[in-house]
C-alpha cells in the first residue's frame, strides 16, 4: 500500500516520526485485510488439500496408518498449517476452518479407499462444541461410506486449561460410537499427561523432541521407556513421532514401542503409503539388540554442584563488623559467611579473618561500627550450580590452600543459592568413583560389572540368543611384576583397544571386568572368527611389549607363587566361550557362571586359545 502523495505533503516536519508510525500501522492493516478476505475465499471455495503421512506397526513392519494433514493453497500465504490456524484465529474463524479441514481429510480419505486407520487431527475446544457432541462427525462420516472403526480422533493440545469433564464426556460420547481417542505429543503441551490420565486414550503420541537423538541421550532415553512402562500398564498404544534415523527407529523399536512415525518411514504426500523400504524393514525385522555406549551413562557426568549446597545466611554488605563478629562468637560451627548485595554475592568472610581482626587493639573501637567489607575477601571462589563435580575439583586443585577450608559461593545466573564444603566435595567424588568403577572401569573406560549384567539380562529378556567369551590374559602377572604396573597398564590398554575394534560396535559389547579380565557378549554371525582374530593379533603384538634381550628369550624368568624361579612366555590370552540361549539361561548370573568355567577349560590349552563349551545346560544336569 502507498500512502497518497496529498496526504504526505500537507504533513508537517516535526511530526513525520509519527506520521510513519501511522503509515506502517496503515500498510499493516491491509495485510492484515488481505488475508482476511484470503482466509474467507479458501473457506468459501474450499481451496484446502490433504496429505496423509504414513504411521507404521513396528512390530510388523507394515503400513498401520496415516494421519490427515492439511494444507492451503501452494501459491498462498496461509500454505502451511500454522499459518492458516493464527489467521483463523485472528478473524474468530478457528472452529469453521477446522470443521473444513476435517471434511477435507476424510472426503480425500474415503476417495482413496485405503484400509488402514485415519489419525484425524480435531481440537478440544471443537470437540467440546454442542453440535460436534450431537454427531455431525458421525453423519458426515457415513455419507461418505466410511465405518468410524477406522478413525482415531487425535487430540491437538492447543490450550493450557480445560474443561476436562465436558472433554471426557465428547470423549466418551465418540467411543460411543466406534472412533477410537489419540492424544498428540506427549511431553510438549501443556497438560498431556492429566489429559492421558482423565480421557485414558487408546494411543498417546510421543512429541518428537524425545525421539530426536534418543540413541545419544540417557535422559530422552529413560523418559520414553518410562512411558512405554506406564502405556503398557494403561492398556496404551504408544507413537513415536519425529523417527528420522536409522539409528533412532531401531532403539524406539527396541524399547517395544508400538508405532512410529516420521520422516525416515514416510513424508506427507498426496497420495497415502502401501508399504515402507526395504532397508527399514530389515531394521524391524532383525533379531537383535543395538549397543549404545554413551559417557552421558556415567554417574560422574549426571552430578553437579547442586548436590552440594548448604544454605548458609548472608550478610548484607552494609551490615557492620561488630554484627558480624557477634554473629561468629553464636555459631561456633559457622565458618565462613557470604556477603551479598542485591541478592548477588560480593564476597565471603572467615571466622579466623574477622576475629583476628577485631580481636586486635584498639581495631574494635576503629572498625566495629564499619561495613563487613572491611574485612571481606573480595574474590572468593565463586561457582554456578550446573558445574560439574569434577570441573569443580580441578578448579580448587589449581587454587590457593585456604580455600579448602573457608568452602565456596554457590550462584544460580549469579545470584547466591549457598555454601559448598571441600569435605562435601570430596566425599561426593569419592563415591562417584565408586559407582563409576562399576559401571566403567577407569584404565579402559569400557563397560564395567553393572553395564555388562544388565545388557546381559537385556538380550535374556528380549529371548535374543548370543555368545558370551569371558577373556583372561595368561602371565600377565608376571609381566607386571617385571616391568612395573606402568607397562602392565599400557598392555592391558591395548587389549581393551584390540577387543573394542575387533567386535562389531552396533551389535556386540565388550566389558573390562578388572584386572586383565574381559567380557564379550556378541551378536554378530561371525563371532567365533572375530575371536580367531583377537588371537592373531595377541599373538603378533605381544612381543613388542618386551625388552630385547626377553624378546629373544621368548618371555621372561620370575619367581612364581611359591617362590620358585619360572620362565613365562609372552602374555596370551584364554577366551571361553559359551552360546546363551534364552531358553537355557534365565539371568546374567547363570551366564557368567558358564563363561567362567569355559574360561577355565581355555587356559588348560597352552598359548592363545579358545574353548567354546558346546554342551547345552540339560545336558550338564
Amino acid at each position: 500500500m502507498n500512502m497518497p502523495n496529498r496526504i504526505l505533503r500537507d504533513i508537517p516536519s516535526a511530526d513525520w516520526g509519527a506520521t510513519m508510525n501511522f503509515a506502517a500501522e496503515l500498510i499493516g492493516l491491509a495485510e492484515r485485510s488481505a488475508f482476511s478476505g484470503e482466509l474467507q475465499k479458501i473457506l468459501k471455495m474450499r481451496q484446502l488439500s490433504a496429505l496423509f503421512q504414513p504411521i507404521v506397526d513396528l512390530n510388523k513392519g507394515e503400513i498401520f496408518g496415516h494421519e490427515g494433514l492439511i494444507r492451503g493453497p501452494s501459491t498462498s500465504h496461509l500454505h502451511m498449517p500454522l499459518a492458516l490456524f493464527e489467521e483463523a484465529a485472528l478473524n474468530r474463524l478457528s472452529f469453521e476452518v477446522e470443521h473444513l479441514c476435517r471434511q477435507i481429510v476424510l472426503e480425500s480419505f474415503a476417495e482413496k479407499l485405503s484400509r488402514g486407520k485415519l489419525f484425524l487431527n480435531v481440537s478440544p475446544a471443537l470437540l467440546m462444541q454442542p453440535n460436534s457432541i450431537q454427531g455431525a462427525t458421525l453423519s458426515y462420516i457415513h455419507e461418505l461410506g466410511l465405518n468410524p472403526n477406522n478413525v482415531i480422533i487425535e487430540l491437538t493440545e492447543n490450550t493450557a486449561t480445560f474443561d476436562y469433564e465436558i472433554l471426557r464426556h465428547a470423549t466418551e460420547h465418540y467411543r460411543s460410537m466406534g472412533f477410537e481417542i489419540a492424544i498428540d505429543d506427549l511431553g510438549e503441551g501443556f497438560s498431556s499427561l492429566r489429559l492421558w490420565s482423565e480421557l485414558k486414550p487408546d494411543y498417546v503420541k510421543i512429541d518428537k523432541h524425545f525421539i530426536s537423538g534418543i540413541h545419544k541421550d540417557q535422559v530422552k532415553l529413560e523418559f520414553v521407556r518410562s512411558i512405554q512402562q506406564i502405556a503398557q500398564s494403561a492398556g496404551t498404544k504408544i507413537v513415536a513421532e519425529g523417527i528420522e534415523t536409522q539409528a533412532e527407529l531401531a532403539l524406539v523399536k527396541e524399547l517395544k514401542i508400538d508405532y512410529g512415525q516420521g520422516y525416515l518411514l514416510g513424508r506427507p504426500e498426496l497420495e497415502m503409503s502401501t508399504d515402507i523400504a526395504n532397508d527399514l524393514k530389515l531394521i524391524l525385522n532383525e533379531n537383535a539388540i543395538r549397543v549404545y555406549q554413551s559417557s552421558s551413562m556415567l554417574p560422574q557426568h549426571r552430578y553437579n554442584v547442586t548436590k552440594l549446597i548448604k544454605y548458609v545466611p548472608p550478610v548484607d554488605i552494609k551490615t557492620t563488623n561488630e554484627e558480624v563478629y557477634h554473629l561468629f562468637q553464636s555459631s561456633p560451627t559457622l565458618y565462613a559467611v557470604p556477603v551479598v548485595e542485591h541478592d548477588k554475592p560480593v564476597g565471603l568472610i572467615s571466622r579466623y579473618s574477622m576475629i583476628d581482626g577485631l580481636a586486635r587493639p584498639y581495631r574494635h573501637e576503629l572498625y566495629g561500627k564499619k561495613n563487613c567489607e572491611t574485612f571481606m575477601d573480595k574474590n572468593p571462589l565463586m561457582v554456578d550450580k550446573d558445574m560439574s563435580l569434577q570441573d569443580l575439583s580441578g578448579l580448587i586443585s589449581d587454587m590457593e590452600p585456604h580455600y579448602l577450608s573457608y568452602g565456596f559461593i554457590i550462584t544460580d545466573e549469579g545470584k547466591y543459592l549457598g555454601m559448598g564444603s571441600v569435605h562435601d566435595l570430596l566425599r561426593e567424588i569419592t563415591q562417584l568413583q565408586i559407582k563409576a568403577a562399576r559401571h566403567a572401569n577407569p584404565l579402559t573406560m569400557l563397560p564395567g560389572n553393572v553395564p555388562i549384567s544388565e545388557h546381559m539380562d537385556k538380550l535374556i529378556s528380549a529371548k535374543i540368543p548370543f555368545h558370551a567369551c569371558y577373556c583372561d590374559l595368561d602371565s600377565f602377572k608376571p609381566f607386571n611384576d617385571v616391568y612395573g604396573f606402568r607397562r602392565g597398564d599400557e598392555l592391558i590398554q591395548y587389549v581393551g583397544k584390540l577387543l573394542n575394534d575387533e567386535i562389531s560396535n552396533e551389535f556386540d559389547f565388550v566389558g573390562h571386568v578388572g584386572g586383565d579380565d574381559f567380557i564379550l557378549i556378541l551378536q554378530s554371525p561371525d563371532w567365533e572368527q572375530r575371536c580367531m582374530r583377537i588371537l592373531d593379533s595377541i599373538q603378533n603384538a605381544m612381543p613388542g611389549f618386551y625388552d630385547l634381550e626377553d624378546r629373544k628369550r621368548g618371555g621372561i624368568a620370575s619367581d612364581d607363587r611359591a617362590g620358585n624361579r619360572v620362565f613365562f612366555p609372552f602374555v596370551s590370552i584364554s577366551i571361553g566361550a559359551v552360546k546363551a540361549d534364552p531358553n537355557q539361561y534365565g539371568s546374567h548370573h547363570e551366564v557368567s557362571s558358564a563363561i567362567a568355567n569355559a574360561k577355565k577349560q581355555a587356559k588348560k590349552i597352552s598359548g592363545n586359545s579358545l574353548f567354546i563349551e558346546r554342551r547345552s545346560v540339560q545336558s550338564d544336569k
